[in-house]
C-alpha cells in the first residue's frame, strides 16, 4: 500500500514549487504557447494505466508531466495578459471594482462574497478513479494482485483434475486484505489531511482593512476584490493587491513567491508591462519587508497568480519524508527478497522435486508455496504504523502548543544538533523595559528621570488652558533634557498602545511593535502621556531601523509653535552613531561639544552596563535646524529621504539609554536539557558583544567561566598547521561522551569551551577558521546582520550539522529558510510564522524540547515496531517454507495462518507499539541520518540471529512436539519424508497424516503468536530493562499493548476451532495443552534478553553493547 502523508497547505514543498511555476509563468506572459492540452478522459485512461504498469522510465513521466505543466502554464498566461490592473492609474483601478479610497460600501461585502466566494486556495482533489487506482493497486498491493491471480490459476485450471478450494479461498482472502488497506488508506488520509488542516488553522491572522471608510480587522479568508487593505512591515500580502499608497521606504519580499532573493522597493506607478513583474501589484504570499502601504484587492482565492499556480501544482506528487523513503527502501528489499526465495522454490520444484520425487509437490502446490511466501514476507502493518505515527506525533505536539506545518519537520527535529536562537522574544521575555540613562555629566535610574518629569507634568496640568495648549505648556514645564529624551523616544518609534488597554498602568498596557520600541514607548509614557502629546507634533519622514544600518530616522516639525523649525531624531547603535555625532546633551539640557573624553566615557557607560546588567544600550540623537531644509518637499518622500540622508550628520547626543529584557524563566532549564540530549545552542543576536554574553550566561548558553574571541580562533588555525592529525581532529571536532554509555545519568557533549564573537569580526574567517568555530560547543554571535545569520546556518550545515533556527520577524526570514528545521514564537511576525515549519503557540522554548523528543521518538518507536515485525514475518515464517522444500517436512505453517499472523494477529501490537512512551532518547547525542539508518546490521542480527531464531525453534518445536503427542510420529520419522508422506506411511491413512499435520500446523502457529506476546515486551526497550519501563503504571504504562494477548487468542480461535475454516484453510484445532506448553519458551525469550540488556549497561564497551540494536 502506498503510505502517504499530507502536508499542510503552507508547507515548504509546496513554496517551491510555486516559485518555480512563478519563474516559467512569468516567462509565459510574454509568450504565446501552442501546446495541446490532454483530454480529461484520455488522462484518466492514462493515470490509470501507469498505476497498474508503471513501464514508462522516469525520464519520460517527467517529460510527460512537463508538457502537461508546460500547455497548463501557458492558459493560465492566457488569462493574466488580459489583465490591465498594473497599467491603469487608481482612479480607474478604483472604478472597475466599484471601490474608493474609502474601501467598499457594506451593502456591497455580502454580494461580492457570494459571487467570488471566500479567499483561499481551493485544495483540488484527485479524481476518484485516480484515488481509487491508488489505494488499491499502489505500493504492495500491486504483488498483492499479482498473488491473487497466482492462487486462483492454482485453484483452476492449474489444480484441475482435482482443485484445491483452499488456493481459491486464499485468493478470496488476498482480495479481502487489500480491500482492508485501501479503506485504511483512504480513512487515514481523510483523517491525516484534516489533522493538518485543524493545526494549520490554529494560527490566526488578521488584515487591516478599510470599509466605509472605517478600518477593521478581518480575517483574509473574507475579503473580496475592491477591499482596501493596509499592510506594513512584518504582514503578508493576504490577496494579489494592486498598490495605490506607499511609504517611501515600501520594500517587498518577493522570495516566497518567485523564489528570487532579495528585496523589491514597492511603488505606485506600473514598471514592467508583464504583470508578474511590474512593482505596483504585490500578490499574494508577497512579505512587506519594511514601510508600510494601501492597496486595493484585485484578485481572491484562486483567481490570483498563487491560486493559479498552485491549481496546476497541488496535483504533484509529494516528497516522501526520510522515514517513508527508508521504510520504503525496506518494503522493496524484503519484496525483491521474497520474489528471490519464492522464485528459487518454484525453480527447486522444476529441476529437482518433481523428477526426483514425484507426486511429492504438484504444479499447483508448488507455485502456491512460492507466492506464498511473497505474500507473507513483507510486514503488511509497517507502512500503517508509519502513517500512524507522525500523526500520533503531530497531534501530540499540538497539546503541548506546537503547531507542525509539515510532517517532514518533525522527524527532521530528531536529528538536529545545532539550534540558532534569537535572543529576544525566544531566550527572553520579549518584555523589554529601559533601566539606565545617561547624560553628558550624569546616570540616572529610569525611575528617577520619571518621578522628576511626572512632577513637573503634574504642576503644568493644573493650569487653566484648553488642552492642545495645556498640553504644549505640560511639555515645555519638562526639564529641556527630559523633553528632548521624550520626543526622541515617542516620536522615533514605530511602536504604539493597544487602545484597548490605554486605561491601564504602563507596565500593563499592550504595545504593539518591536521589543526596543516598545521599551522607548513605555519610558516616554511615564515621562509625558503620549496620546495628549502625538497630536503636537507631524511626522514629514521616517526611515525605519534597519538590521544593516541599525539606526532609526525621523523628521518631524511642531504643529504648534509656528516659530520652531524643523527637528531630526535618530535612534541606533552607539557604534554606529558615535561618528555622526559633534555635541552631547547634559542633564540640565545645554549642549557641550563631544570631546575624547565624553566619547570614552559613554563607550565605559556602555560596557558596564552590557556586562554588568546585560542592558541593550541605545544611543538618542537629534538635530534641530535653524533653516528649513525641506521647505518645498514635504510631500515627496523621495526628496525628504535625499535630504535627510544629506544631514544625517552633526547630531547632538540626547542621552544614552540601557534597557534589560529579562529571560524567560524556563530557558536556562531549557537549555541545560538540549544540552544534555547533545544539542548545541547558539545565540544569534544584533546586540553588543557584552550585552549578549551577560544574557548567554544567565541562559545558561555560556557555562565557561572564561570565553573565546576572534584571536582564539585565529591562533587555533595557525597552531594547527604545526599539530599532528590527531590534535588537528580533537582540537576541530566536539568530543561526544561516548553513545554506548547509556547507563551513565546524562549524556552530554563534554567539550566547554564558550566563544563569543561579532558580526563585523565574521568577515575575517576563511574555511579553516569556521572548521574551529564549528567546534566549539558555547557560541555567541554578536552585531550580526541577516545575512550573516543565514552564512552561520549555510557554514554549519556545510560541516553536517542539522541546524534549527528560532526566528520572529522579517531579519531571520534567510536564515529560517536555510536552516533544515525553521522554529518561530507565537508572538512573532505573521511572515516568520508564514516561513517557519514549526511555530510554538504557547511562546515557551520548552515546548522545543517536546518536539525534539518527539521526532526522537518517531525514528525509535518504528524501529522498535520493525524489530517486533521481522522475525515473524520473516525468520519464522519462511523457515517452515524452506523445509518442507529442501527437507521434505509435511508444511509445519500453511500460507493461511502466516497471512493471519502477517495481516491480523500482529496489527494491534504494531499500531500500540507506536505510541510508547520515550526511554532515555533525550539523555543521547542525535543521530546522523547518513550514517545512522532506520535499518542497519545490528537490528537484522537482533531480529534474526537472536528473536528470529528462538521464535522458528520454538514453534517448530511445538510443531514437532504435537506430531510426537497426537500421532506418536518422532521427528525423524518427519524429517526427508518428501513423497513418503502418504497413504501408508507409518501406517496412517492419508486423511490421519491430513489431520495431524493440520493439528500440529495449528500447534506451530499457536507457538508463534504465543512468542510474540514475550516479544512485543522485548521490543519496548532497546537497553532498559522490563522492570524500569513496565507497562502496568508509572510513566511508561501502555495497557493497550496487553489488549494484543485477548486480540491474537479470539484469531486463534476464529481461525482454528471454527469447522468452515478447517474445511476450506485446512486448518485444525488447537490442542488444549497448546495454549499454555508455548508460555515458558515467551518467557525464556524475556529472560534472554534482559540479560542481553544486563550486559549491554553493564559493559557499555563490551562486544554486546557494540552489536545492541
Amino acid at each position: 500500500m502506498e503510505f502517504q502523508v499530507p502536508d499542510a497547505q503552507t508547507g515548504s514543498g509546496q513554496a517551491m514549487r510555486l516559485a518555480a511555476e512563478y519563474r516559467t509563468l512569468s516567462v509565459h506572459v510574454g509568450e504565446e504557447s501552442q501546446a495541446p492540452m490532454r483530454g480529461r478522459r484520455q488522462q484518466l485512461w492514462r493515470t490509470l494505466f501507469n498505476e497498474l504498469v508503471p513501464l514508462r522510465t522516469a525520464h519520460e513521466q517527467h517529460a510527460t508531466e512537463a508538457q502537461k505543466r508546460a500547455a497548463a502554464l501557458a492558459s493560465v498566461a492566457r488569462d493574466l495578459r488580459t489583465l490591465r490592473f498594473h497599467k491603469d492609474t487608481v482612479e480607474e483601478t478604483y472604478t472597475r471594482l466599484g471601490s474608493s479610497a474609502l474601501g467598499l460600501e457594506s451593502h456591497m461585502i455580502t454580494r461580492l462574497r457570494m459571487e467570488f466566494g471566500p479567499n483561499v486556495w481551493r485544495r483540488p482533489q484527485r479524481m476518484i478513479v485516480a484515488n481509487v487506482v491508488r489505494w488499491f493497486f499502489g505500493g504492495f498491493n500491486r504483488f498483492l494482485w499479482v498473488a491473487m491471480i497466482v492462487f486462483w490459476l492454482c485453484w483452476k485450471p492449474i489444480g484441475n483434475p482435482a482443485p484445491q478450494s483452499g488456493n481459491m479461498a486464499l485468493a478470496i482472502v488476498i482480495i479481502f486484505v487489500i480491500c482492508l488497506q485501501a479503506l485504511f488508506s483512504a480513512w487515514q488520509e481523510w483523517i491525516t489531511g484534516r489533522a493538518m488542516h485543524s493545526i494549520a488553522n490554529m494560527m490566526p491572522q488578521q488584515t487591516v482593512v478599510l470599509r466605509d471608510g472605517v478600518a477593521a480587522h478581518v480575517a483574509p479568508a473574507d475579503l473580496v476584490p475592491g477591499d482596501i487593505v493596509c499592510l506594513r512591515g512584518g504582514d503578508r500580502a493576504p490577496a494579489d493587491v494592486r498598490l495605490v499608497d506607499v511609504s517611501a521606504d515600501l520594500l517587498l519580499d518577493r522570495s516566497a513567491v518567485s523564489g528570487v532573493a532579495g528585496p523589491t522597493i514597492g511603488t505606485v506607478a506600473c514598471t514592467s508591462a508583464n504583470y508578474l513583474e511590474t512593482h505596483n501589484v504585490a500578490m499574494a504570499g508577497v512579505h512587506v519587508t519594511q514601510g508600510h502601504c494601501r492597496g486595493i484587492v484585485v484578485a481572491t482565492g484562486d483567481r490570483t497568480v498563487g491560486g493559479r499556480i498552485n491549481q496546476l501544482t497541488a496535483t504533484a506528487r509529494r516528497e516522501k519524508t526520510i522515514l517513508q523513503l527508508e521504510v520504503r527502501r525496506l518494503v522493496n528489499g524484503l519484496t525483491t527478497l521474497s520474489l528471490t526465495v519464492g522464485t528459487l522454490f518454484v525453480v527447486l520444484w522444476a529441476v529437482w522435486l518433481r523428477s526426483s520425487f514425484p507426486g511429492f509437490m504438484s504444479v499447483s502446490d508448488a507455485l502456491a508455496n512460492g507466492v506464498g511466501v511473497l505474500v507473507t514476507f513483507v510486514p503488511g502493518s509497517l507502512p500503517i504504523s508509519l502513517t500512524l505515527a507522525l500523526t500520533a506525533i503531530a497531534k501530540r505536539l499540538q497539546r503541548h502548543k506546537v503547531l507542525i506545518k509539515n510532517l517532514t519537520a518533525v522527524e527532521t527535529l530528531g536529528t538536529v544538533s545545532a539550534i540558532c536562537c534569537e535572543k529576544t522574544g525566544t531566550l527572553t521575555q520579549r518584555r523589554m523595559a529601559a533601566t539606565h540613562i545617561a547624560y553628558a555629566d550624569s546616570e540616572y535610574a529610569m525611575d528617577a528621570l520619571a518621578c522628576d518629569a511626572s512632577a513637573a507634568v503634574d504642576a503644568a496640568l493644573h493650569l487653566k488652558y484648553g488642552r492642545v495648549r495645556r498640553t504644549m505648556t505640560s511639555l515645555r514645564h519638562l526639564p529641556v533634557a527630559a523633553r528632548h529624551v521624550f520626543e526622541t523616544a515617542l516620536l522615533c518609534n514605530s511602536a504604539r498602545f493597544d487602545a484597548l488597554t490605554a486605561h491601564m498602568p504602563v507596565h500593563e498596557r499592550i504595545a504593539v511593535g518591536d521589543a526596543t520600541d516598545c521599551a522607548l514607548l513605555r519610558m516616554a509614557e511615564t515621562l509625558f502621556p503620549t496620546r495628549e502629546a502625538l497630536p503636537a507634533y507631524r511626522t514629514l519622514l521616517t526611515i525605519p531601523f534597519s538590521t544593516r544600518s541599525r539606526w532609526m530616522l525621523s523628521v518631524c516639525d511642531n504643529q504648534l509653535d509656528d516659530d520652531a523649525g524643523p527637528f531630526m531624531v535618530v535612534k541606533g547603535a552607539p557604534e554606529r552613531l558615535l561618528p555622526k555625532c559633534t555635541a552631547i546633551q547634559d542633564s540640565n539640557g545645554r549642549m557641550v561639544p563631544l570631546d575624547a573624553k565624553s566619547r570614552r566615557r559613554l563607550e565605559d557607560t556602555q560596557l558596564q552596563w552590557a556586562s554588568t546588567h546585560g542592558c541593550r544600550v541605545l544611543l538618542l540623537c537629534r538635530r534641530d535646524f535653524e533653516s528649513n531644509p525641506f521647505v518645498g518637499i514635504e510631500d515627496s518622500p523621495a526628496q525628504l529621504l535625499a535630504a535627510a540622508s544629506s544631514h544625517m550628520r552633526c547630531l547632538c547626543i540626547v542621552a544614552l539609554v540601557g534597557m534589560v529584557d529579562p529571560p524567560r524563566i524556563e530557558t536556562p532549564s531549557t537549555i541545560d536539557a538540549l544540552r544534555g540530549a547533545g544539542i548545541r545552542v547558539f545565540m544569534a543576536t544584533g546586540d553588543y558583544a557584552p550585552t549578549a554574553a551577560f544574557v548567554a550566561r544567565q541562559c545558561r548558553i555560556i557555562t565557561s567561566d572564561s570565553t573565546d574571541g576572534l584571536d582564539a580562533v585565529l591562533l587555533a588555525c595557525t597552531n594547527d598547521d604545526d599539530n599532528s592529525p590527531e590534535d588537528k581532529e580533537s582540537a576541530a571536532s566536539l568530543r561526544l561522551a561516548d553513545e554506548s554509555d547509556i547507563g551513565r545519568s546524562q549524556q552530554t557533549l563534554t567539550n566547554r569551551n564558550a566563544l563569543v564573537i561579532s558580526g563585523p569580526e565574521l568577515h575575517e574567517l576563511q574555511q579553516p577558521h569556521w572548521d574551529v568555530v564549528a567546534a566549539y560547543e558555547e557560541i555567541v554571535f554578536a552585531r550580526i546582520t541577516p545575512e550573516q545569520k543565514q552564512q552561520i546556518v549555510e557554514e554549519l550545515r556545510a560541516r553536517d550539522h542539522y541546524v534549527a533556527v528560532t526566528g520572529d520577524d522579517v531579519p531571520d526570514l534567510g536564515a529560517m529558510r536555510a536552516a533544515h528545521v525553521s522554529v518561530a514564537m507565537g508572538n512573532g511576525s505573521a511572515v516568520a510564522k508564514e516561513v517557519a515549519d514549526i511555530v510554538l503557540a504557547d511562546n515557551n522554548l520548552a515546548s522545543l524540547v517536546a518536539a525534539i523528543e518527539s521526532g526522537r521518538l518517531v525514528f525509535a518507536n518504528l524501529k522498535k515496531v520493525i524489530v517486533y515485525l521481522l522475525p515473524m514475518t520473516n525468520m519464522s515464517e519462511i523457515m517452515p517454507s524452506l523445509l518442507n522444500v529442501v527437507l521434505g517436512l509435511p508444511i509445519p505453517l500453511s500460507t493461511f495462518l502466516m497471512l493471519v499472523i502477517n495481516t491480523m494477529s500482529d496489527v494491534w501490537a504494531s499500531v500500540v507499539l507506536i505510541e510508547e512512551e520515550p526511554e532515555n532518547i533525550m539523555l543521547v547525542p542525535p543521530r546522523d541520518p547518513k550514517k545512522e539508518a532506520l535499518v542497519n546490521a545490528r537490528l537484522f542480527l537482533q531480529a534474526y540471529g537472536f528473536i528470529g531464531l528462538i521464535q522458528t525453534l520454538t514453534g517448530h518445536t511445538m510443531f514437532f512436539l504435537c506430531l510426537y503427542l497426537r500421532g506418536g510420529i518422532a521427528p525423524h520419522h518427519v524429517f526427508l519424508a518428501f513423497n513418503k508422506w502418504t497413504a501408508g506411511y507409518l501406517g496412517k491413512t492419508s486423511d490421519e497424516l491430513a489431520s495431524l499435520v493440520a493439528v500440529a500446523g495449528s500447534a506451530h502457529y499457536m507457538g508463534l503468536v504465543t512468542m510474540q506476546w514475550g516479544n512485543m515486551f522485548v521490543a519496548r526497550t532497546r537497553t532498559r530493562s522490563l522492570f524500569q519501563h513496565n507497562p502496568f503504571w508509572g510513566p511508561a504504562r501502555n495497557l493497550k499493548l496487553l489488549v494484543a494477548v485477548p486480540i491474537s487468542v479470539a484469531i486463534a480461535l476464529l481461525v482454528n476451532e471454527i469447522p468452515w475454516f478447517n474445511n476450506v484453510f485446512l486448518t485444525g484445532p488447537i490442542p488444549v495443552e497448546f495454549f499454555f506448553i508455548p508460555i515458558p519458551f515467551a518467557f525464556a525469550l524475556v529472560a534472554c534478553d534482559e540479560a542481553r540488556k544486563l550486559l549491554v549497561r553493564s559493559f557499555p564497551n563490551s562486544i554486546f553493547a557494540k552489536l545492541a540494536w
